[in-house]
């Protein structure tokens, strides 16, 4: 079973490659056996092709953005379905979405800008609340192109086998098989001694955002501290704050906010040099001229840049810039690209991200890959997560071979919040993709944004609890006893750990040894680690 992302995500090719399952629950993936399970959907004419010995199915004279073929299915109620499909267009490019509709509504599967004279592979999913009745088609805002789609997949999970997918994954890619041998001061092996592995630091990035009430609050640092390695600041690193009034700049709240975090070795995530929103800009900026505009944002760069240089393990640059457009609108198409390249000219190291909205909550149309060596932000600001799209999505995204962070993870209120939670944290914890996530549930008296982990004594709420819960799965903590020759194995999450031998035989039972468990190295054979601890 394979649920993983491909290279060939990002590719156009020649010829679509096979359906992925044999097409799965579709009936007549490859249109092998003519239009059969295929009909009309809108005004539109479909008719199968062939190029090369390969058939496809085309929508033309359409008229209508879902003017196209269709087939109807029967889905199942807490299934998680993958889907994919091979499309191609008839001229230029266009963005072409799958689209279902079902009892409980229409539900956009994924959607892809497709190409003229090549395939290129839309990957999506959803899942169902209810079962019934549910018709797929294709859809496209552009109805001068031809819509023309191959190789079509859709494929049905349990909930077991996702999780089981989950797990395979972790064991893979977050954690490391290790070989711990115990010998005494002569150097013969000690069966039978207990062996605890206790992690110091581990190498996953997991944390929530923060502001300046935790300055002075010492039950909410501690709360925070015992649990999170990596932040965001809410504000007080966004230019709105740091320079209320032209030329007067104010870094108080994140010079604080920095150095709690340096103390409690929590990295941080710059967040944000530029906002492309003009919502959230300064009103003084919005009335000036081009020139003037680019002349405050290159002293914005400049001044937070260098200020905190070394203390950031990223930038978010411009900061949801495929959803507005301000500078792009005032400076012109590559003005993000130019901030870009300013913020790398003063911080040679720290990884530059794009940071957006709507790329793993809903079913968007399509958005441009073609961003360059940087790192890709997904917020993941939640209502009803649908497990199956967001690895959908996360597989087109992981292509690129960028870093991925989930950077302010939440769910809106409901009475499952903390299930959707626990779903959607185990899900991007699990993509190996995945570098980071950051949380934001960062606590305010008058509340947090749209989901708190505490009350106001920080006493844990069902989502805190949630928190709680996969912090301990993720751990790595071990207890267990050597063989008769000195052994055991296990399995560690990446990280640092302190690991202590017991035996009754042994003088120093209490002595505490050091260790690291790094990720196997791809070139590498040496796939388990071995540990000596000698007492």
């Amino acid at each position: 079973m394979k649920f993983g992302g491909e290279s060939l995500l990002l590719l156009c090719l020649a010829n679509p490659h096979k359906p992925q399952y044999g097409g799965g629950i579709i009936r007549n993936p490859e249109l092998n056996q003519g239009l059969r399970g295929w009909s009309t959907i809108g005004r539109a004419k479909i008719e199968r092709r062939e190029s090369g010995g390969n058939h496809f199915i085309v929508a033309r004279s359409r008229n209508q953005t879902y003017g196209s073929f269709s087939q109807k299915l029967y889905l199942q109620k807490d299934k998680l379905y993958t889907f994919s499909a091979w499309i191609q267009v008839s001229g230029g490019n266009a963005a072409v979405a799958a689209v279902f509709k079902t009892s409980d509504g229409f539900k956009h599967a994924g959607a892809i800008v497709a190409e003229s004279g090549c395939w290129s592979m839309l990957k999506g999913g959803l899942t169902m609340k209810s079962s019934g009745p549910a018709e797929l088609f294709f859809e496209s805002k552009n109805t001068k192109v031809e819509i023309w789609v191959d190789s079509i997949s859709l494929q049905p999970f349990t909930q077991e086998e996702w999780k089981s997918h989950q797990d395979q994954s972790i064991e893979k890619t977050r954690k490391r098989k290790v070989r711990i041998q115990a010998i005494d001061a002569r150097g013969n092996p000690v069966p039978g001694a207990t062996v605890k592995a206790q992690p110091q630091k581990l190498s996953f990035p997991f944390g929530n955002a923060m502001n300046k009430y935790i300055l002075d609050n010492p039950a909410h640092q501690n709360w925070f501290t015992s649990r999170f390695t990596a932040t965001a600041f809410e504000d007080a690193l966004k230019w709105y704050t740091n320079e209320p009034s032209p030329g007067k700049e104010d870094y108080s709240d994140a010079d604080a906010l920095f150095q709690f975090c340096a103390q409690n070795q929590i990295a941080v995530r710059g967040h944000n040099i530029l906002w492309d929103d003009p919502k959230y800009l300064h009103g003084w900026l919005l009335s000036l001229s081009p020139s003037q505009i680019k002349s405050d944002a290159d002293k914005r760069i400049n001044s937070v840049v260098q200020r905190y240089i070394g203390k950031v393990n990223s930038w978010d640059v411009v900061n949801e810039n495929l959803h507005t457009s301000f500078f792009e609108d005032k400076l012109g198409p590559n003005a993000s690209a130019v901030f870009f390249q300013e913020t790398r000219q003063l911080d040679k190291t720290a990884p530059l991200f794009m940071n957006e909205y709507n790329t793993l909550e809903n079913n968007i149309q399509s958005f441009s890959l073609d961003i360059g060596s940087v790192g890709i932000g997904l917020q993941g600001h939640f209502h009803t997560p649908d497990l199956a799209y967001i690895r959908s999505s996360l597989d087109t995204l992981a292509a690129a071979e960028l870093p991925i962070w989930i950077t302010e993870l939440d769910v809106a209120s409901s009475p499952d919040q903390a299930s959707y939670l626990e779903q959607v944290l185990s899900e991007a914890h699990s993509y190996p993709a995945v570098v980071g996530i950051v949380m934001w549930a960062a606590w305010k008296p008058e509340g947090c944004f749209r989901m708190c982990l505490t009350d106001g004594q920080f006493k844990n709420l069902a989502t805190g609890d949630v928190v709680d819960k996969l912090i301990s799965q993720w751990t790595g903590r071990f207890v267990g006893m050597t063989n008769a020759d000195g052994f055991l194995e296990t399995s560690l999450f990446h990280g640092d750990y302190e690991v202590s031998i017991s035996h009754p035989t042994l003088k120093n039972s209490s002595l505490i040894h050091g260790f690291k468990v790094a990720p196997t190295d791809h070139m590498s054979q040496e796939k388990v680690m071995l540990i000596t601890l000698s007492a």
